[in-house]
């Protein structure tokens, strides 16, 4: 890394946790104290990682960066099957050590939360690194990595390459069952007169092949096209001679035009109501339940079970399902075993459509029609694919709420607040006795926040002093790194985001003796401190009391609204004493 550089990087990141103490960022260093690996992930990812974290795409690329380091990201789905990104990092090398020490990483800044699959292109070093840090993830092998490695190594001295590749797709995408496969591969097989990277692909079939993935839950990926698709926008407008920090905020850009393409999603599909063909119940629901391309995926499985066949066999609720096709002529699709259990509202089918996508097929469909099921069971609607897929509280590693957007929440407090405080300036200016119980009780809580707002200031300094004093806060794991051309031993010096910014008290209120009318300004001062951000102070252990029925906002909101204690000492020492008092002197009035 070039001189100067590492400091700046450094300050980057504690800028970023001074933003949002959910920032994590990781390094690791190499005997010579110099930056071998480094990690980051903002808030955002570490949420969109509880809500879309079950399959990841993984893919490393070169020239994002002038020192030409390996740049690697975790991307995956939303619940609108665009691009989320999970968390990135710049690389050493691509050595089993550095993969191990990154994924290891990345499981702790992600609260030890497992991917049920992981895609990645056929790397040795990376594969071993998989195996031995997700041992339950299912690794699966990018499909078109797999299809240029063919088109390079069977190109050489086999007739018919076309042939040979058409073959190998089929492999891969379109036989289902494994006889089928292992009859169809060694024909393959005989065609080719240099078998040995064949043998290779062959020992990894149950990482690409379509008849051993039958039940595994991948959503419909099927190669590292996310990742590969994030790296070419990454690339545009990027000039090789960046420094790193021109480089992050480049990346910063890149992610925020992602999270900008949700937004939009998010809004035409509130804005638009999804097309439905007919007016079934079960349709009706899910186009209430599901995001609109997820309802358009389940509204093509309804209308193929409209056109099933079925054959019932000896077992209660057991059928033989087959599907019309609707191209040429009159044929049917292959027959799949369906068991049904109304009492339970099951219909399970040997396709595996919804283990593997989280989307009931038509064979299903059919089955809970035939059973007289008009609504579609809750065990078959995936959370990750509907419109709450976000809903639900989320903690960083540290077990603190995370707030994606501290800002926004300051100020969505600071709304709330200047509507309670000026319904109270309006009922209480009409009489002075009112005007004066409330100026008092300013005065009161005036105090009071200043009292929080010194001792936040307080407790920051002691922090910043101990911090000095302090070894770094080793939240991962220490990691071992060679380094490549000498094998050098590299210790790990980790630095994660720990630390926080506390708001001090900058604001001065200035003493007003009560008069006969409100001083709106006096509200306005007031409010402006009580809106401070504080995170240097525990969220309290609830909510307070009749907040949800006050505010019909999100969960997320209300959450947030309770975390600074300066907003609880406002809500339940200063307005709504005042409030209440205003209310009897009206009706004494």
């Amino acid at each position: 890394m070039a001189y100067g550089q590492a400091g700046s990087m450094l300050m980057y990141f504690q800028d970023k946790i001074a933003e949002n103490p959910s920032f994590q960022y990781a390094l690791q260093m190499d005997s010579e104290e110099q930056i071998a690996n480094i990690f980051w992930a903002d808030a955002k990812m570490i949420s969109d990682y509880v809500h879309f974290g079950d399959v990841v795409s993984f893919d490393t690329t070169f020239g994002t960066n002038n020192e030409s380091r390996p740049f690697g990201v975790f991307v995956g789905f939303n619940h609108f099957r665009e691009t989320v990104v999970f968390c990135a990092a710049l690389m050493y090398d691509e050595t089993f050590d550095s993969f191990k020490w990154l994924f290891e990483t990345f499981l702790k800044a992600h609260n030890g939360k497992h991917p049920k699959t992981i895609y990645t292109d056929q790397d040795i070093a990376m594969g071993k690194a998989i195996e031995e840090v997700f041992p339950a993830a299912w690794h699966g092998l990018c499909t078109f990595h797999i299809s240029q490695n063919a088109a390079k190594h069977l190109s050489q001295g086999n007739n018919g390459e076309s042939s040979i590749l058409s073959d190998l797709s089929a492999c891969m995408y379109e036989y289902e069952d494994v006889t089928k496969f292992e009859y169809e591969f060694n024909i393959m097989r005989e065609k080719v007169s240099k078998q040995t990277w064949l043998d290779s692909i062959y020992k990894l079939k149950e990482k690409w092949a379509k008849s051993y993935m039958r039940n595994v839950f991948t959503l419909g990926m099927r190669s590292t096209q996310l990742s590969e698709s994030f790296n070419n926008d990454l690339k545009i407008h990027f000039k090789s001679d960046f420094d790193i920090i021109r480089f992050f905020k480049h990346f910063e850009r890149v992610v925020q035009g992602k999270r900008n393409t949700e937004l939009a999603s998010e809004f035409d599909s509130r804005k638009k109501l999804p097309r439905i063909k007919m007016r079934a119940p079960m349709l009706l629901q899910a186009s209430k339940v599901y995001t609109p391309i997820i309802f358009e995926a389940f509204q093509g499985e309804y209308e193929r079970s409209m056109a099933a066949c079925t054959k019932a066999l000896d077992g209660d609720n057991e059928f033989l399902v087959s599907i019309r096709s609707f191209e040429g002529d009159l044929t049917f699709e292959e027959e799949y075993r369906v068991v049904g259990d109304p009492s339970e509202q099951t219909s399970i089918c040997s396709c595996g459509q919804f283990n593997r996508i989280g989307i009931l097929c038509g064979h299903a469909l059919k089955v809970l029609d035939l059973m007289n099921i008009e609504s579609l069971p809750a065990q078959y609607i995936l959370k990750r694919w509907t419109r709450e897929a976000r809903s639900g509280i989320v903690t960083d590693s540290k077990g603190i709420n995370i707030i994606e957007n501290p800002m926004m929440e300051a100020s969505l407090r600071y709304k709330f607040l200047s509507h309670r405080f000026l319904t109270l300036a309006q009922q209480a200016a009409s009489y002075p006795e009112c005007t004066l119980l409330v100026n008092n009780t300013l005065d009161i809580l005036s105090k009071q926040i200043e009292e929080h707002l010194s001792g936040c200031a307080s407790t920051s300094d002691q922090s910043a002093t101990h911090k000095e004093v302090m070894p770094p806060n080793n939240l991962l794991s220490n990691a071992r790194l060679k380094k490549k051309e000498e094998q050098k031993t590299r210790q790990n010096a980790l630095h994660v985001g720990a630390a926080t910014q506390v708001a001090e008290d900058s604001f001065a209120m200035d003493k007003e003796e009560p008069g006969e009318y409100m001083h709106l300004n006096s509200f306005t001062q007031l409010l402006t401190k009580a809106m401070v951000v504080l995170p240097c102070l525990s969220p309290p252990s609830h909510a307070c009391p009749g907040l949800a029925a006050t505010v019909a906002l999100s969960p997320v909101f209300v959450r947030a609204l309770a975390i600074p204690s300066t907003w609880v000492v406002v809500k339940s020492l200063g307005a709504d004493a005042a409030v209440e008092a205003v209310v009897v002197k009206d009706g004494n009035a």
